[in-house]
């Protein structure tokens, strides 16, 4: 990456200390199973995903509660993405913030999103809109205009009937420049509900972008129910994908499945170039109709120069998340007469496991030669072929 890239700017503060009084007895509320979660992770963990798989976002500090440590290591095994900055909290969301903003002081962000570590449904385009709707102001947040007729209520009666014209519900994440939002936090007067008001106080201008109504916060007891189950429907996405071997010598290793394979011949590419897991990828993307690995992560951008493609297959996992899909088997085939891949079988399948938070039962490797015929067999490159099977509910966002 170079300076102008915006993920270098660009940090991520998720406030989670709270007690989450409100949701009932037990674990606080970010350390709950997520409702509905076909990979089983935790509230918080859902939330820190979705910013860690965003190409605009460089840095991520988290805001915990002081006796909530153990469960936060938890929490970020869930994750598989370690670099994550860690603060306490105070006895306020606002003095967490504030701290959540100190621990960035280091790294200098120019924008950071302020976000709920209790909304856990967050897309990859709410994100996006943030920070698209900075422009000219400090600030943007996104909202919902209010739809329900207002009441308001004194002792149990009803004494106003207040007009919804102009009303809107704030959501989070709201973005900010990030000295703009220090300062005015620094001078902010306690009991201020979100950080939109910190800005306010301040007069910073704020700029107002679409919410999502799938952009909920869990608060209540009964938000952790588990959903009616859907129906599913199960698709199928095929991938395939070549890269050249350079000369021998050109390396020790190279990346096949997330693992180091020794070798003398190094895979040429923009990425890592992991040809099995670019074949995963593409296979994934294909069950969800969402373009492939070149759409999402074009090779003219210099952030993906050398990137690990275990963060495109994160990706499209992400977005398997997002359209409420439900990853059942990946198979991959690797095609090359070297290295042998018997050897490594198991480390390769623990290894998509791991990135796609799948059983290893799930996950299927596989390789054959060419019998010396064709590109593979003169050695050439290596090719890989895949396929997932991904349910999904019959009517999905990925229709759309």
């Amino acid at each position: 990456m170079n300076a102008t890239d915006p993920s270098m700017t660009t940090a991520a503060v998720i406030v989670a200390g709270g007690r989450g009084q409100r949701a009932g007895d037990g674990l606080p509320k970010q350390y709950r199973r997520l409702p509905g979660d076909a990979r089983g992770r935790m509230v918080l963990t859902a939330s820190l995903d979705a910013f860690a798989r965003h190409n605009q976002i460089g840095s991520i500090c988290v805001v915990i509660h002081k006796d909530d440590v153990s469960l936060y290591e938890k929490c970020i095994k869930q994750l598989n993405y370690n670099d994550i900055i860690v603060t306490h909290g105070g006895e306020s969301r606002q003095q967490s913030v504030l701290a959540g903003l100190h621990a960035l002081a280091a790294i200098k962000p120019k924008q950071v999103v302020i976000h709920d570590g209790a909304r856990p449904y967050v897309s990859e385009q709410l994100i996006s809109r943030c920070l698209a709707g900075l422009g000219s102001a400090a600030g943007a947040i996104p909202a919902l205009a209010v739809t329900n007729t207002l009441k308001r209520v004194d002792k149990g009666a009803i004494v106003e009937t207040v007009s919804r014209d102009g009303l809107w519900q704030a959501q989070t994440p709201q973005a900010f420049h990030y000295e703009a939002i220090l300062a005015a936090h620094l001078k902010a007067p306690a009991g201020l509900t979100d950080d939109a008001a910190v800005a306010e106080m301040a007069g910073l201008s704020l700029a107002l972008v679409a919410g999502d109504a799938a952009n909920i916060k869990l608060t209540h007891e009964e938000d952790f129910q588990p959903p009616q189950p859907a129906v599913l429907w199960p698709r199928t996405g095929t991938g395939f994908d070549v890269h050249k071997l350079d000369a021998v010598g050109s390396a020790e290793s190279i990346k096949l499945c997330g693992v180091d394979i020794a070798h003398n011949r190094r895979l040429i590419g923009h990425s890592d170039a992991d040809v099995a897991l670019h074949a995963l990828t593409d296979a994934l993307l294909g069950a969800l109709a969402l373009g492939d690995i070149g759409d999402h992560f074009p090779d003219t951008q210099k952030a993906n120069k050398g990137r690990p493609s275990a963060d495109f297959l994160r990706h499209a996992v992400g977005l398997a998340d997002q359209h409420h899909g439900q990853i059942s088997h990946m198979d991959v085939t690797i095609i090359c007469q070297e290295p042998k891949i018997g050897p490594h079988r198991d480390a390769m399948r623990a290894s998509i496991a791991a990135i796609a938070g799948l059983p290893i039962g799930c996950v299927s490797v596989k390789a054959t030669t060419t019998e010396g015929l064709g590109f593979t067999g003169r050695g050439e490159g290596i090719a890989a072929q895949a396929s997932v099977t991904l349910m999904m509910p019959a009517a999905s966002e990925a229709d759309a």
